[in-house]
């Protein structure tokens, strides 16, 4: 009987398709863990959900998205929902059912990992998420380390409303440094910078080529750049400062594939079934 009840226990687990050194990177006593995101790829978002599950098999997690705060009761209600079907179609209500959200945040492979999270969540695990982009709090008439401040104020948000709970971010890249990028000076401090910085440790997610899409210049199939902080073929979490100390280690997905607006696509099955 303890045979049958271990091997049910085993097989309700939920597969976790996670990056390589996925182990490592939880075994760290950082309570904060941030990954940068290249918006509109299929592989990011798919690494991400796997970093997230094997993380939910540890305790709770309260994952903390790029995503309008508005979303919060919306996401709540799709975590609940009695079907996946339903979950994915109580997300197709908000954001990412909205034609005009095309920037990458909103993308078919978006909307697969947030049903992965429903999955853990109908599975048993202790998953919250937690949007954390001010939508009508930004101060105008100043410069972006502004808004940089204020996304590490709803990032850190997610802490304080689950003392109890790893926070794993999900946030451009940009955003995911702890230092500021000469490239971008009006950016100043990124904000994972502002981040308490004892219990924050973030990922530089690599560039290795292939595509994405995104709305730079015109909305559509971009080529990506083959800028890479480690070996060609490196794949999985590599660990150990980047960027003199900007990042704590690179996630590495290899090229990568676009991901297009899940609006799209859902307008799409829905013209196909109706004709």
């Amino acid at each position: 009987m303890l045979e049958l009840l271990a091997a049910a226990l085993l097989s309700a687990q939920p597969a976790c398709a996670a990056p390589a050194n996925t182990a490592a990177l939880l075994a760290r006593p950082e309570r904060i863990l941030v990954v940068g995101d290249w918006h509109g790829t299929a592989e990011i978002p798919a690494a991400f959900l796997g970093i997230v599950c094997e993380a939910a098999k540890q305790g709770p997690v309260t994952v903390a998205l790029e995503m309008p705060e508005t979303e919060r009761s919306l996401f709540r209600n799709a975590l609940a929902a009695p079907t996946e079907e339903a979950a994915r179609d109580t997300f197709l209500y908000g954001d990412f059912g909205n034609p005009r959200s095309t920037d990458g945040r909103n993308s078919v492979a978006m909307l697969d990992m947030m049903v992965g999270f429903w999955r853990l969540k109908a599975a048993g695990y202790d998953v919250a998420i937690h949007p954390f982009m001010a939508v009508d709090s930004r101060i105008t008439g100043r410069d972006q380390a502004w808004w940089e401040l204020e996304m590490a104020y709803g990032m850190s948000r997610a802490l304080v409303a689950r003392p109890d709970a790893r926070v794993v971010v999900f946030v451009g890249d940009l955003h995911a440094r702890k230092k500021g990028y000469a490239r971008f000076p009006d950016i100043g401090v990124p904000a994972a910078g502002h981040l308490h910085a004892s219990d924050t440790f973030t990922l530089h997610t690599a560039q290795q080529g292939g595509e994405s899409w995104s709305c730079q210049p015109t909305c559509g199939v971009q080529t990506s750049r083959g800028r890479h902080d480690a070996a060609a073929d490196a794949r999985g979490i590599i660990l150990g400062p980047v960027e003199d100390g900007a990042y704590d280690g690179v996630l590495a997905v290899g090229p990568t594939t676009a991901s297009p607006p899940a609006a799209q696509s859902a307008a799409a099955i829905s013209s196909g079934a109706s004709s």
